[in-house]
């Protein structure tokens, strides 16, 4: 048997450290990559922050606006100005409402459901008919 060539050794320790500097840098260029997407992913949180900030001043100015135009003194002045003759609700007119007003809207309607179901016209909220099997050879 014939010993290996004494450069033998040399030439695996030469690939084995190539080897290992391309891991090193493939390992170095994702670790690049993924702080470059860190801070492309900042960027656009930065950018939609601000984006959301500006909607908001927006929506702040626009509900002031409404509150101004709901105001009673710039009511009765476009009642003046329009001539269009309204005159405040009288105390019989008014109605005052102790509980929630959802809570009370969804007793109606389920009172109105409940009072459709019975004039059904087969007078059941439900109807079940039974049907036979058709034989089918």
């Amino acid at each position: 048997m014939k010993p290996p060539p004494p450069n033998a050794l040399i030439n695996k320790l030469v690939a084995l450290t190539l080897v290992l500097l391309m891991f090193a840098g493939t390992l170095g260029l994702g670790a690049v990559w993924v702080r470059q997407e860190i801070f492309s992913a900042a960027n656009r949180s930065r950018s939609l922050e601000v984006l959301i900030a500006d909607v908001e001043r927006k929506l702040d100015e626009v509900r002031a606006q409404v509150a101004t135009a709901e105001s009673v003194a710039v009511l009765l002045e476009k009642n003046q100005s329009m001539r269009l003759a309204l005159v405040s609700p009288r105390e019989v007119q008014v109605v005052r409402v102790d509980q929630d007003p959802t809570i009370e809207l969804s007793r109606k309607r389920n009172a109105e459901a409940l009072l459709l179901a019975n004039f059904s016209p087969t007078g059941n909220a439900f109807a079940f008919r039974i049907v036979p099997a058709v034989d089918q050879r």
